[in-house]
């Protein structure tokens, strides 16, 4: 357990995380994302946590003008590289979305897929992203099932200290709906070491 020495989930454990591999992730866009945006018309999309740009490159070239915000310099190099078939659709982003929020109401499509938001008293974060989605837009949240997360101590994780949908869908209020909220099988084999069989699904509309 690195004899004791805690590794937070910053800045650093991320560029290290996506420098240890050619690439990360599987480069194939996100099960939650295409089911559920499949259909919707093309506006302006936020993409939380973008990676190494899977799921920007997928909505960006079903017509979406994307913002694509990652914390790891790394990633966001990465999806830029990968981006040459969609000049100009999708703006690479390297950002702390806990120091700088995105502009309010400006999206038509919120997404964050595995985005680890960590719970605050004052839920600013959250509010920051929900703030972000426009008057008939969508907020597309979705995690591994709770159950299905274990503690990890050396890297300071305790899944209890992150939002799962129902905690957001339980801070929404009647200017939004609530289209989705479930546990669902994972469309997509679970990572490589991983019990990452199930989905929870958050997709709310905001009415207002």
């Amino acid at each position: 357990m690195g004899g004791g020495r805690v590794v937070r989930m910053d800045t650093q454990f991320w560029d290290d995380m996506y420098r240890s591999r050619e690439q990360l992730f599987s480069g194939s866009p996100n099960g939650v994302l295409v089911t559920e945006v499949t259909g919707l018309p093309p506006g302006q999309a936020l993409d939380v946590g973008c990676g190494e740009g899977a799921d920007a490159l997928w909505l960006a070239r079903r017509g979406w003008q994307v913002t694509a915000v990652d914390i790891s310099r790394i990633a966001v190099e990465r999806a830029a590289a990968a981006a040459t078939d969609i000049e100009g659709r999708v703006a690479w982003t390297r950002a702390d979305l806990a120091s700088t929020p995105p502009p309010a109401a400006a999206f038509d499509l919120v997404s964050a897929q595995y985005f680890p938001l960590k719970r605050q008293p004052d839920h600013s974060v959250l509010r920051g992203l929900l703030d972000a989605v426009a008057p008939g837009g969508t907020l597309l949240f979705a995690t591994h099932a709770l159950a299905d997360l274990t503690p990890d101590q050396e890297r300071d994780f305790n899944p209890g200290d992150y939002y799962q949908p129902d905690d957001i869908a339980g801070l929404l209020d009647d200017g939004w709906t609530v289209l989705v909220n479930e546990t669902r099988p994972r469309s997509a084999p679970a990572p490589a070491g991983t019990h990452h069989t199930r989905d929870t699904v958050l997709r709310a509309r905001r009415l207002r």
